[in-house]
């Protein structure tokens, strides 16, 4: 398939500038891919679709508050860094995006709060930019933290506002763990509220976790009409051996195994043994999930709406297995005026 079938119309208005008041009261979209039906039901509805002993794979990747505010020397000039990744052990270089791009050069000098200066020592793309932090008095951890104490979460593009105090709360689902290492949440874990996952587990769900670091994916449009030429950025994926014992005794024993956003299903599924089971793992992967992909652990999958043309719209239509039917629903949420994209409304597609 090409990604120009992956397009589609929106009105802005469908854009979720906000999250729903409480976060299992959005609406939820059930696909069922055999009979090609669609049903509408409200988020904590997705417990009548489970059942003792099968599986939820939820993504405990943290957040971090990756966007902090600076001056330029000299000018004084306010400069926004949006901090994409980590390029040492010592947190001291980081790849960035900067605005504005075009005042920005390398062998600048930038200043954050009191004590914090970076350098730029390299461009990368027209608004990408390699930092140096020069920190004094302040170990690696301690650095993070301080960076953490004056940065914000980063939402995404599509979402023209400025960051509310309530978006570090949010932005992070209720069951992150870690000292945060994604600079985008896993969105379709957002959903789920304290209450709802104690309910799972009371029915005797398997809430099994892993980690995907969420990294560039968000800033890095697919811009090849050829799909299999499209790369995606590594991310890194922790899968525990708890995990893939709860997994493959799923496996074994014909159990619904649902993955909890995209980020979820690319790292289950890019660490499958040839016997099609879990394997632990400690890696990076840059699993591209498009036509045709043999998915070999997860028959659920949830989702949110995602944008035209994204990673995420083209692996849930490759899950559905009917492009055809992932359009018409995309096509009926506008309809019935579902909110779009990461604060927006959910999908599960089930068998």
């Amino acid at each position: 398939m090409k990604l120009s079938e992956f397009n589609f119309e929106y009105q802005e208005n469908l854009i979720a500038k906000y999250p729903s008041e409480d976060r299992d009261e959005c609406r939820l979209m059930v696909i069922h891919k055999k009979d090609k039906e669609i049903e509408h039901r409200q988020f904590k509805d997705i417990l009548e679709y489970f059942d003792e002993d099968d599986v939820l794979i939820l993504n405990n990747t943290s957040v971090f508050p990756a966007r902090i505010v600076g001056t330029k020397e000299k000018t004084n000039a306010k400069v926004y860094i949006q901090l994409l990744r980590k390029l040492d052990d010592d947190s001291k270089v980081w790849d960035v995006i900067v605005s504005p791009a075009r005042k920005i050069r390398t062998g600048n000098k930038l200043f954050f709060g009191d004590d914090i200066v970076a350098e730029v020592i390299d461009n990368t793309t027209s608004r990408g930019r390699i930092i140096k932090f020069l920190f004094a008095g302040y170990s690696p951890d301690e650095f993070v933290e301080k960076i953490k104490s004056i940065g914000s979460v980063s939402l995404p593009p599509y979402i023209k506002r400025e960051v509310d105090e309530m978006d570090a709360e949010r932005y992070q689902t209720v069951f992150a763990q870690g000292r945060g290492e994604s600079i985008n949440a896993p969105t379709a874990g957002l959903h789920f509220s304290r209450h709802l996952l104690k309910k799972l587990e009371i029915k005797g769900v398997s809430l099994t976790q892993i980690t995907l670091n969420i990294g560039l994916e968000i800033f890095n449009r697919i811009d090849v009409e050829d799909l299999s030429k499209h790369k995606m950025p590594s991310e890194k994926v922790i899968i525990p051996k708890q995990a893939t014992e709860v997994v493959n005794e799923a496996l074994a024993n014909d159990r619904k195994i649902c993955a909890c956003g995209s980020s979820s299903i690319r790292a289950v599924e890019s660490f499958v043994s040839p016997e099609g089971f879990l394997k632990e793992a400690n890696q990076w992967t840059k699993l591209f999930i498009h036509t045709n992909f043999n998915f070999n652990i997860c028959n659920m999958l949830l989702t949110n709406f995602h944008p035209p043309k994204s990673s995420s719209i083209i692996m849930a239509s490759t899950f559905t297995n009917d492009h055809s039917l992932i359009m018409k629903a995309y096509k009926e949420a506008m309809k019935k005026k579902y909110k779009l994209f990461s604060y927006g409304d959910a999908m599960l597609i089930i068998e």
